[in-house]
């Protein structure tokens, strides 16, 4: 069916949302989008081209595939685009972890950047919330109840994050009650990630906390990246939306995994595996 707002939208907006539409899919015919987005081939591959020089998707004959480890994994701008209502659902449901009193550390992932939009409320404190992330800083900044403590580090703008060795160094000295993290993949009892520097923070996050929580939106099952994090056993619990198919969650049963499904809208919550 034709997305008649499709062609009235910018060059810019039309090429996020297409990104993202094949980052959900993995592939996509260049006539499905012109389709969906109601404008012409033309315009359809003048988009894929700039799509493929931003290292998003790669181009066949007739259509693109996503990039696998590609720009949009780094690069936080487009994740925070992506995958929106998956996130919420996940987030909405790590929330119900979090208690009065407790110490929390979120990782720089845009899942993980959901659970600090709903502190935002206010509904659960006192709470100390330690991050690295500066888009979670920024939203926390001034929320009465919470105690903020940033994690220091080499800012990188690409991820809007606080990395390097004094950030790890400092994450070394806490000791949280929960860490809520993210990562690029997750495939064969294993969570993977595409930068080193960023597998390093992770790793001493889950380090520092006494039980970890891994939230994810469906498309990052049965992916792998360029490095391991860890296994999946080092969480206590997965969430994922409700999008996962039977044969992902297939995959998590045989490795023993805890998870839970998180319903988006219309859909219904499960638990997994023990």
């Amino acid at each position: 069916m034709s997305n008649s707002s499709g062609g009235q939208q910018g060059p810019a907006a039309r090429q996020a949302a297409m990104a993202e539409r094949v980052l959900a899919d993995g592939s996509a015919t260049a006539a499905e989008l012109a389709e969906r987005f109601g404008v012409s081939l033309m315009t359809i591959h003048r988009d894929l081209d700039e799509l493929e020089r931003q290292g998003i998707v790669r181009k066949f004959r007739g259509g693109v595939t996503a990039q696998p480890s590609g720009v949009f994994e780094s690069n936080v701008q487009y994740r925070l685009k992506t995958m929106r209502a998956e996130k919420a659902a996940v987030a909405e449901h790590a929330l119900r972890m979090v208690e009065p009193g407790m110490a929390i550390l979120l990782d720089d992932s845009t899942s993980t950047l959901e659970i600090a939009r709903r502190l935002r409320t206010g509904e659960v404190t006192p709470l100390t919330v330690v991050t690295n992330f500066l888009e979670a800083i920024n939203l926390l900044v001034d929320q009465r109840g919470i105690h903020l403590m940033a994690l220091g580090g080499d800012y990188d703008p690409l991820h809007s994050s606080f990395l390097g060795v004094s950030c790890v160094e400092a994450v070394q000295q806490l000791r949280v009650d929960v860490c809520f993290a993210s990562t690029s993949a997750v495939h064969g009892g294993y969570a993977y990630h595409q930068e080193q520097h960023i597998v390093s923070v992770k790793r001493a996050m889950l380090d520092a906390a006494a039980r970890n929580v891994l939230l994810i939106d469906h498309t990052k099952l049965g992916r792998v990246a360029l490095h391991r994090v860890v296994p999946l056993s080092r969480f206590d619990t997965v969430l994922v939306d409700d999008g996962a198919s039977a044969e992902a969650l297939r995959d998590l049963d045989e490795h023993k995994v805890r998870y839970e499904v998180c319903a988006t809208k219309g859909g219904h919550d499960g638990a997994g595996a023990t």
